[in-house]
């Protein structure tokens, strides 16, 4: 069996990215991985993915802006190359290019220097967050970071590759549209916004209109028609009330993972979150 590429990595700083965690969500992976379809509706920056370079997967995400980087990493890899070589690493020209979403020019750029602008954007700002406000406009400031390795021309090529050579369905959307679609013979990892378990940590600024109570709820019924059908899932969240509340009904085994994006600084490092799965 061939090895894995080990340059197949995220390509984007994602708030939440599983890489901490990564070895908790490979040890509870259901042991027939292999024959199943890899489903991820929340796909975020990729990291569970891209770790296990599944042949067959279909990955979604509600963030339109973020799904056309994938697809243009994937059609369109080499005049996203020359476009990323255009951007500088200064604060007037990423108030320029962060405010391009404020005004009727953003219609008119092409997907790749849309891709292109998300790409610049979170590797120059502050945090390296993927933000937008109740407008959905991008909203982290500058960085002010010495050398940000703004073309990661290795990775970029290393994920067009792995997208083009292999059968990954690029979707975006609702979850539920996509969980609708998918076979009985399907594996499915969840990693939604997690639920605060402080106020300091409610981070849910990634996508328009952030998620509530309510969501989380709506997502644990998903859950349970997904288990409904026989369809293995797991699924990452915060250890919130809530949470353990809402998925009593499954086994949760708690993890630890240091976490660096907070906006209170004391709140940064080692927290516990959960594992939940519907499967021994």
């Amino acid at each position: 069996m061939a090895k894995n590429n080990i340059l197949v990595s995220p390509f984007l700083k994602w708030v939440g990215g599983k890489r901490q965690i990564m070895p908790s969500i490979v040890n509870l992976l259901p042991k027939n991985i292999k024959e199943l379809e890899y489903v991820e509706p929340f796909i975020g920056g990729g990291a569970v993915l891209f770790h296990l370079q599944p042949k067959k997967a279909i990955i979604n995400d509600f963030n339109e802006e973020l799904i056309n980087v994938y697809k243009v990493i994937k059609e369109n890899l080499f005049e996203l190359i020359e476009d990323l070589k255009k951007h500088q690493n200064t604060a007037d020209y990423f108030y320029e290019i962060r405010g391009l979403d404020r005004g009727d020019e953003f219609k008119n750029l092409t997907c790749v220097e849309r891709a292109s602008r998300v790409i610049f954007l979170n590797k120059t700002c502050f945090n390296g967050l993927y933000r937008v406000n109740n407008a959905g406009e991008f909203n982290a400031p500058f960085g002010r970071y010495k050398n940000p390795n703004i073309l990661n021309e290795p990775t970029l090529k290393a994920v067009s590759k792995y997208l083009n050579s292999n059968n990954i369905l690029l979707r975006t959307g609702d979850y539920n549209e996509t969980l609708e679609i998918i076979d009985n013979d399907s594996f499915v990892y969840l990693d939604p916004p997690y639920h605060p378990i402080s106020l300091s940590s409610n981070f849910t600024g990634y996508v328009q209109g952030g998620w509530s109570d309510l969501d989380q709820i709506r997502l644990r019924e998903a859950c349970d028609k997904l288990h409904n059908r026989g369809i293995k899932f797991l699924l990452s969240n915060s250890i919130a009330p809530l949470i353990l509340r809402e998925y009593k009904n499954y086994n949760i085994t708690t993890v630890k993972a240091n976490r660096s994006i907070n906006s209170n600084g004391s709140a940064r490092g080692e927290i516990d979150e959960v594992l939940i799965r519907n499967y021994e």
